[in-house]
């Protein structure tokens, strides 16, 4: 079986996703580095280890989760579809076998907000770990001044952790924001999308979804 560890550590796909984030820094987007991936690898594998699932899933969400911006080499647009058939060719050509490949590029394939759908549990873990992923350290423009609304909501937030209870009823992303730099309201503005649609794949863990901001229920 193909593991993590071997996708993790293969050149040819650390090339790729160096040079997938080398074009959304061009255009000016915030941080889908080695980080970025790593971080979503990380939370994907708690929620499916503390729902539960057996090990095969929760290594298929690893290997998902470090694949799916690989897409933003061809173009951000669509990526999530570019990024599914990439997925595709390198684990084929890594003889993994159909059924997880198929697992795995459907996840990728609907992990992005406004066409995606959680459509199993690993496309579910990791469409909560991804848009989960709001931070200071993804913002990369050193100039405050001209930073736009993605960079001030995302420097503003300087704790974001995601949390599932001990009934295993609900799971909460909770954050802390520095309202001195960007006000709660703004991060609805670009990111009530994203947190619908882990509304719905919290439903598919069958699980409810909320957003806690400086320890207060949002949603």
């Amino acid at each position: 079986m193909i593991t993590y560890n071997d996708i993790k550590h293969n050149e040819k796909i650390k090339a790729y996703i160096k040079k997938a984030d080398e074009s959304l820094l061009a255009l000016g987007f915030t941080e889908h580095s080695l980080a970025h991936v790593g971080l979503v690898a990380s939370r994907a594998e708690y929620i499916l280890k503390t729902l539960g699932y057996c090990d095969k899933d929760i290594e298929l969400v690893k290997i998902a989760s470090h694949l799916h911006d690989i897409g933003n080499i061809v173009n951000r647009r669509e990526h999530s579809q570019s990024g599914a058939v990439m997925a595709f060719r390198i684990l084929d050509n890594l003889n993994m076998e159909a059924e997880d490949i198929a697992t795995i590029v459907s996840a990728i394939g609907n992990h992005d907000e406004g066409e995606g759908e959680a459509v199993n549990v690993v496309a579910a873990a990791l469409i909560i770990a991804d848009k989960s992923d709001v931070r200071r350290t993804r913002v990369r423009n050193i100039d405050r001044t001209k930073f736009d609304i993605h960079d001030r909501v995302n420097y503003s937030v300087y704790e974001s952790d995601i949390e599932i209870n001990e009934e295993k009823t609900e799971i909460a992303l909770k954050l802390k924001i520095d309202t001195e730099i960007s006000a709660v309201m703004d991060y609805f503005e670009i990111f009530l999308n994203r947190m619908l649609m882990c509304k719905k794949a919290a439903k598919a863990l069958k699980l409810e979804f909320k957003l806690i901001i400086n320890d207060q229920t949002i949603m």
